[in-house]
């Protein structure tokens, strides 16, 4: 029987550990365990996060192995090949491929049941990759997918308009990467629509602003990846949330990575569309309207994600 309160993460690495510190800080679970190849990481990781336990609420924190996966409700998939300087997350796609074949076979063998969330890059890609490697149902095979864009969206919407960006509502979807989309169309402040809160209350905001943002967003990533080495704290969060939603049950609609089974007529991979999330995964695919200009470029993006795809020759047709 799964234990609801557990939650193991698969790669102790600067994602998987700090993923593991927001989650702790949740009190969401009462019990997590690392796993990574370097088991001496994962037991200093465990270390280090269980120093911060007085602190916060009572749970246990150990490194383990993949038995210990067994009764875990949620598991998270933070391994792989890290994102270099200069390198688009398409870039690593064979790399983590080949690391992922070896990480669902164990997962596998002892769980067949839990929630995988995929947050290692290209997610869309690895997130079709372990729906297909694993066999599991698509509602429990999800991505992190676009969660992290649209909060960057949304922090720098909110910002340039002077809103609070909790109240900012809009989506990015498609790839989690270069040819991801902002749907502008129907994004509004609280209700008000965006076009109308621009021209009533923002007047300094024209579409070429809009535009500047949406390519802040897109490129934010390589920007702190080239300052720092890579991207952590807000990932980390956009994982809690999404953990959230499973684990607490919440149906709440938020931009994750999941098979694409007919929605806008696309089939046979996995995009970041709006879905609602809950307790068994996502239970509905939402399709949104789309401008014509909008819907062009979710195909286009979906082109993208299914060419490198059929390079994967590898993968069964499931």
């Amino acid at each position: 029987m799964l234990n609801i309160r557990k939650c193991a993460i698969v790669g102790a690495g600067n994602v998987g550990a700090t993923t593991a510190f927001s989650l702790m800080q949740s009190a969401l679970v009462s019990e997590l365990v690392l796993i990574d190849l370097n088991r001496e990481r994962a037991a200093g990781e465990a270390a280090d996060l269980g120093h911060a336990l007085p602190f916060l609420s009572p749970m246990e924190i150990y490194a383990g192995d993949y038995p210990d996966l067994a009764d875990a409700a949620l598991i998270v998939i933070t391994a792989g090949a890290a994102q270099n300087p200069g390198e688009t997350r398409l870039d690593l796609v064979r790399k983590n491929t080949a690391i992922f074949r070896t990480v669902i076979g164990e997962i596998c063998k002892y769980n067949q049941e839990a929630i995988l969330l995929v947050v290692t890059n290209p997610v869309d890609i690895l997130t079709e990759v372990t729906r297909r490697l694993s066999g599991f149902p698509a509602a429990r095979v999800i991505g992190s997918g676009t969660v992290l864009d649209t909060a960057r969206l949304k922090f720098l919407l909110g910002r340039h308009l002077g809103v609070d960006s909790r109240h900012v509502h809009a989506f990015i979807i498609g790839e989690h990467g270069d040819t991801e989309l902002p749907v502008f169309s129907s994004a509004n402040i609280s209700g008000i629509d965006l076009d109308h809160f621009c021209n009533a209350d923002c007047p300094e905001c024209h579409e070429e602003d809009l535009n500047r943002l949406f390519e802040q967003t897109r490129d934010a990533a390589y920007h702190i990846i080239a300052a720092k080495g890579s991207t952590y704290y807000a990932i980390a969060e956009a994982v809690r949330r999404i953990a959230t939603a499973i684990l607490r049950d919440e149906s709440a609609v938020l931009p994750v990575s999941v098979s694409a089974d007919g929605v806008y007529g696309l089939s046979g991979l996995s995009l970041s569309l709006p879905c609602i999330v809950g307790r068994h995964g996502v239970s509905r695919v939402l399709e949104i309207p789309l401008s014509e200009k909008e819907e062009a470029l979710l195909r286009r993006s979906a082109e993208r994600m299914q060419g490198v795809l059929d390079e994967l020759l590898f993968l069964p047709n499931a």
